[in-house]
C-alpha cells in the first residue's frame, strides 16, 4: 500500500474551454499537465461557484421533516431533506433558513453546521453545505418550484424503512441523514 504524499502538485491547466453550455450548466474542457509531464483533456460540469445547502429540519427531539418532489433526471417524485442554491450575497446558513421557509413552511432558531460535501468532484465542482436546523417555528416565503412540496414527518427511530424506500434514493441525503445520526449521538 502506498502512501499519501501530501506534497503532490495540482495539474498545470493549460487551457479551459467551454464546450457546452445550457440555462442550468456549462461543460468545460480542460487541458492539463501533470507533474510527471503527462498531458490529458477531461471535461467536467463547472458549477456557478455560489454553492448550495440542505437542511435536515427536527420538528422535535426525534422527528424530521423531508419533502417531496419533482426530479426531472429521473423524472421521478423523490423523497429527500429540503435544498437549494445560495443566492448572491447570501451566507450558507442564511440560504439554510430561507430553503426552509419556501420548501418546509418553517424557519430556525438554531442551525447547526454539519459539513461540506461535494457530489462527484470528478466531473462537478459543485459543493453542498448541510446544517441541522432546531427550535422551529411557521413561517412561510415563496419558493421557485413549480408546484406545492409534499412535506412528510419522519422518526429518527425508523431510518430502516426510510432507507429502503425506491423513492430516497439521492447520495447526498442519505449522507446527511447519516450525518445527522451522528451528530445526535454526540448530543
Amino acid at each position: 500500500m502506498s502512501k499519501i504524499d501530501p506534497n503532490k502538485t495540482l495539474p498545470q491547466i493549460h487551457q479551459r474551454r467551454t464546450v457546452a453550455k445550457s440555462g442550468l450548466f456549462t461543460v468545460e474542457q480542460i487541458d492539463l499537465e501533470f507533474s510527471n509531464g503527462e498531458l490529458r483533456t477531461f471535461e467536467r460540469m463547472a458549477g456557478g461557484g455560489r454553492g448550495a445547502v440542505m437542511i435536515v429540519p427536527f420538528i422535535n427531539d426525534h422527528e424530521f421533516l423531508l419533502v417531496r418532489e419533482y426530479a426531472a433526471g429521473t423524472h421521478s417524485y423523490q423523497l429527500g431533506f429540503p435544498k437549494g442554491l445560495i443566492d448572491p450575497g447570501e451566507e450558507p446558513a442564511q440560504a439554510a433558513d430561507r430553503e426552509l421557509k419556501e420548501e418546509v413552511g418553517f424557519g430556525a432558531t438554531t442551525l447547526h453546521y454539519l459539513q461540506n460535501v461535494s457530489m462527484a468532484p470528478a466531473f462537478f465542482n459543485a459543493r453542498m453545505d448541510i446544517f441541522i436546523a432546531e427550535n422551529l417555528y411557521e413561517q412561510t416565503l415563496p419558493g421557485d418550484e413549480p408546484e406545492p412540496l409534499d412535506v412528510i414527518k419522519w422518526s429518527i427511530n425508523d431510518l430502516d424503512a426510510l432507507l429502503a424506500r425506491d423513492d430516497f434514493v439521492e447520495a447526498r441525503c442519505i449522507t446527511a441523514l447519516f450525518l445527522a445520526q451522528k451528530w445526535l449521538k454526540e448530543q
